[in-house]
């Protein structure tokens, strides 16, 4: 079964469709490319997508170790490069909630967010930043 239908709306925007939910999401060309800049822009959610991963698997693992990241953020940065035009760089800043996190609490939100699927899935010449801050 397909995941998604993409129409072009016309002006350098689309639309989105997931299939199994009826959710939707709109893209735009950025500013920096023709666009108007007014939505996501297809490389803004390839980057956003990355901090979604690793919150969600990082969720996974805390719900399995008995702790909770409730609360927790992560502010996504991508950096373009050029020639050929792509995304050279994801600087990923989490900051989690104060939770009185042990030592091992944190490396196993460390280790899972490494090993989430869109992780694996980046081009390795796309380099990652990441920075974990604990309240």
């Amino acid at each position: 079964m397909a995941t998604s239908k993409i129409t072009y709306k016309g002006q350098l925007r689309t639309s989105s469709i997931h299939l199994a939910s009826g959710n939707e999401i709109i893209t735009d060309a950025p500013i920096d490319n023709h666009g108007k800049g007014e939505a996501f822009s297809p490389t803004d959610l390839l980057a956003t997508s990355l901090g979604n991963c690793m919150l969600t698997i990082m969720g996974i693992a805390a719900n399995t170790q008995g702790f909770s990241i409730d609360g927790a953020t992560v502010e996504v940065t991508k950096i373009m490069a050029e020639n050929p035009r792509r995304v050279g760089e994801i600087v990923l800043n989490f900051e989690f909630p104060a939770n009185n996190y042990t030592d091992k609490d944190k490396k196993v939100l460390s280790v899972s967010a490494n090993t989430c699927p869109v992780i694996y899935s980046l081009h390795p010449e796309i380099k990652k930043t990441i920075d974990f801050k604990f309240l």
